[in-house]
C-alpha cells in the first residue's frame, strides 16, 4: 500500500518564486474546463477549477496532513509514503519533522517533487535521509549553479547542488530538466547529464517546455518565453536518444520517449504481445493527441481496419480542450467517437462539438491511461509497461466493442 502525503502548497509563491520556465507563471484567473468528475447539468467541478491549477490556499499545517494519511492507512502500515504537493518540498517549514513522524524508522519516505530551492544548509539532505527518505525527484535544471540562478531564480545554487550530490549517494534519485532550447540543451545537457551520472542519480527525465497552447499551455499564459520556439516533437524524441546512449543512468522524455521501455504505445514496437488483446469486432473513431496518433494508429492498424485514429492540435491527449474538439475536421468521424478519458471537457459541449455537421454520434471516454510517459516509465521495466498497456488496451477495445458500429 502507498500513500500519498499532500502538503499543499501554491506554484510561485511556496516555491522561492516561479522559475522562469513554469508552466504556472502569468496564470491568473481561469474557468472551469469541464472534465469527466463534472456533474451531466453543470460544468465545473473541484478537479478541473482548482486540482489542475494547484489551486491551494497555500502549505497544509502538518497535522491535516498527518490527520489525512491516518485516514487513508485505516490502521494498516503502508508499504511506502509519497510527500507531494503544489509548492516545492524544500520549502515545506515541517519537511524534516513530518518525515520522521511518517516514517517512524520504519516506513521509506519518497520526496515527490523539490528543486532544492528551499533548502538552507548542505546538510539538509542528510537530515531528510536520516529521517527516512529513500527516493528524491528532484528538478536540477543544470548543474551549472550560475543557469539555476538566471532560469530558476535559485539563489543558494550550490547549496541545493550539494544536497542533491548527497542524495544521489545514499537514495534513488530521478531528476527532471525541463529543456529550453540554445540555454540547457546540447553540450549543457551533455555536461549535466554525466555530472548527475557521475553523482550516482538513478535516471534523469527530460521535459519538452512548453510555450504555446498547442504544446500544453492552456492556462491563458502562453508564451511563457517570448520568442523561445521548443523543441519539435521528433526533434525531442532524438535528444532523449542521444542523451540516453552509452549511460548506465537511464534518461527518458516527457511527451515521449523511453530508449529503453519504448513508452509511450510500446505496444506499437511489439506487434506480437498484440495476440493477447481481445478481438476487435466492431469500428469507431478514436481522438487523440498529435504526439500520440502515429503510435497508436500503428497499433489499431495491426488489429484490422475498424478503427480510425484522428489527432487534435494538441500535443497531450489529457490536457485536450473543447476548442479542440470545435476545431476537429468531422468528415472522417465514425458514428462512435472514443476520446481520451482525461480530456478536459464537459460532456455536454464535447458531444455538440463532435456533431456540429447534424450526424448523431455516440461519444464516450476511453481509459483514464493507455501508456505510461518518461516520468513513469524511468522506474519501469520494458515488461510492466507492457502488462500495463495490454490491460488498458483490453478495456478500450472492450469499448468500441460494447459502443461501436
Amino acid at each position: 500500500m502507498d500513500i500519498l502525503a499532500d502538503v499543499g502548497g501554491r506554484p510561485g509563491l511556496d516555491c522561492k518564486g516561479f522559475c522562469s520556465y513554469c508552466y504556472f507563471k502569468g496564470v491568473k484567473s481561469v474557468a472551469p474546463f469541464g472534465c469527466k468528475f463534472c456533474m451531466p447539468f453543470k460544468k465545473g467541478c473541484d478537479y478541473c477549477s482548482r486540482a489542475i491549477i494547484e489551486g491551494y490556499p497555500g502549505f497544509k499545517p502538518m497535522d491535516a496532513v498527518l490527520f489525512d494519511v491516518a485516514s487513508k492507512c485505516m490502521g494498516e502500515i503502508p508499504d511506502k509514503v509519497t510527500i507531494s504537493g503544489g509548492g516545492d518540498l524544500s520549502c515545506y517549514p515541517d519537511l524534516l519533522r513530518l518525515t520522521e513522524t511518517l516514517s517512524q524508522g520504519m516506513v521509506p519516505i519518497s520526496l515527490g517533487y523539490t528543486s532544492g530551492k528551499g533548502f538552507k544548509t548542505g546538510g539538509d539532505a542528510s537530515a531528510l535521509m536520516k529521517a527516512g527518505v529513500r527516493e528524491v525527484s528532484f528538478t536540477v535544471f543544470s548543474t551549472r549553479p550560475e543557469l539555476r540562478r538566471k532560469y530558476m531564480g535559485d539563489k543558494n545554487a550550490e547549496i541545493a547542488l550539494e544536497n542533491l550530490k548527497a542524495f544521489c549517494e545514499s537514495c534513488d534519485v530521478y531528476c527532471a530538466s525541463v529543456l529550453i532550447p540554445g540555454v540547457n540543451d546540447g553540450e549543457e545537457l551533455e555536461r549535466t547529464a554525466s555530472d548527475l551520472e557521475e553523482m550516482g542519480a538513478k535516471g534523469l527525465i527530460l521535459m519538452r517546455f512548453a510555450n504555446n497552447r498547442e504544446q500544453g499551455l492552456i492556462l491563458g499564459n502562453a508564451p511563457i518565453l517570448p520568442g523561445i520556439i521548443p523543441h519539435g516533437i521528433e526533434q525531442f524524441r532524438d535528444i532523449v536518444t542521444a542523451t540516453a546512449e552509452g549511460r548506465r543512468m537511464r534518461v527518458t522524455g516527457t511527451p515521449l520517449w523511453d530508449p529503453v521501455t519504448k513508452a509511450p504505445f510500446a505496444l506499437a514496437y511489439h506487434p506480437e504481445a498484440l495476440q493477447g488483446l481481445p478481438k476487435l469486432r466492431r469500428g469507431a473513431t478514436l481522438i487523440t493527441s498529435l504526439a500520440a496518433r502515429p503510435l497508436l494508429a500503428s497499433i489499431f492498424e495491426k488489429l484490422g481496419d475498424q478503427v480510425n485514429v484522428l489527432a487534435v492540435p494538441k500535443d497531450v491527449g489529457c490536457l485536450i480542450t473543447i476548442e479542440d474538439f470545435q476545431e476537429l475536421d468531422l468528415k472522417d468521424v465514425k458514428d462512435t467517437v472514443i476520446i481520451p478519458g482525461r480530456a478536459l471537457a464537459h460532456e455536454k459541449e464535447i458531444k455538440k462539438a463532435l456533431c456540429r455537421d447534424g450526424r448523431d454520434r455516440i461519444v464516450a471516454r476511453g481509459p483514464d491511461r493507455l501508456t505510461v510517459d518518461g516520468e513513469m516509465s524511468i522506474s519501469m521495466t520494458e515488461q510492466e509497461v507492457l502488462d500495463l498497456e495490454k490491460e488498458a488496451f483490453g478495456e478500450l477495445i472492450a469499448a468500441v466493442n460494447a459502443l461501436g458500429v
